[in-house]
């Protein structure tokens, strides 16, 4: 049952994509605004990875586990992400005329399809992990998460639009990629569980060195592009608001 509730919690946050690329999609916003929003949820994400995955991550198995997880998350996460960039992936978080359409670039519907899923996985496993101690799910990270995707999936349909995509394929793609979430989310509790805290942790800190490479190599570009000078000061705002909240978690 708890597993049913941690798959739950990662349809709930994946949901955010839908709600996003549905605002992408049928609505013109300027890109700047896209950037802005983009730049808040990035330091939501920052905030949440430093002080909860993280510290989680430490507390369960040391220095060891988790700084190998984290590199190994990057690395993991880099390699992919590089693929997926030689077959027209690379603009698949901006908002713009960056995307290729299928004409200018055969197989990268599908390329980005799948770099967005690449992007879902590791939030989504980790939500699923957050359960495993008690059962209660860690609703800072959901919340980090959600408002993190609402952007993802915004910025996104917004590019994939202006590059020709159908509305089939937009929301084939965020729809499914909610329900990985989901799935990903009771895996990570259903799997993960039975393995010792060492393995937890190293878990942990691979979904958290995945999602800042992330943040890097597509959120961050797209942030500071059209938002510009103010793009800093914006990520700072989400990641305070990311940080009370885990203060008020644990208070």
């Amino acid at each position: 049952m708890t597993a049913i509730v941690a798959g739950l919690w990662g349809l709930l946050a994946g949901s955010a994509l839908l709600i996003g690329a549905a605002v992408g999609y049928f609505i013109n916003l300027p890109q700047r605004l896209i950037a802005a929003v983009m730049a808040f949820g990035a330091g939501t994400l920052i905030s949440a990875l430093a002080f909860d995955l993280m510290d989680d991550a430490f507390r369960r198995g040391g220095f060891d586990s988790t700084a190998i997880g984290f590199v190994g998350g990057s690395i993991v996460y880099t390699a992919a992400n590089w693929l997926l960039t030689r077959h027209g992936a690379q603009h698949r978080k901006r908002s713009g005329d960056k995307q290729p359409s299928e004409a200018e670039e055969a197989g990268s519907g599908l390329a980005i399809a799948v770099g967005a899923l690449l992007d879902g996985i590791p939030e989504s496993i980790v939500i699923g992990v957050s359960m495993i101690a008690g059962g209660a799910v860690s609703w800072v990270a959901v919340i980090a998460i959600f408002l993190s995707n609402i952007p993802e999936g915004l910025s996104s349909s917004a590019g994939m639009r202006n590059a020709g995509r159908s509305k089939l394929y937009v929301f084939g793609v965020w729809g499914a990629i909610a329900f990985v979430s989901g799935v990903a989310s009771l895996i990570g509790f259903a799997v993960f569980r039975h393995f010792s805290n060492d393995v937890i942790a190293a878990t942990t800190a691979v979904a958290a060195g995945a999602i800042l490479s992330m943040l890097a190599d597509t959120m961050m570009p797209e942030a500071f592009e059209y938002a510009h000078n103010f793009a800093g000061l914006i990520t700072v705002l989400g990641f305070l608001a990311a940080f009370v909240l885990t203060k008020l978690g644990s208070g």
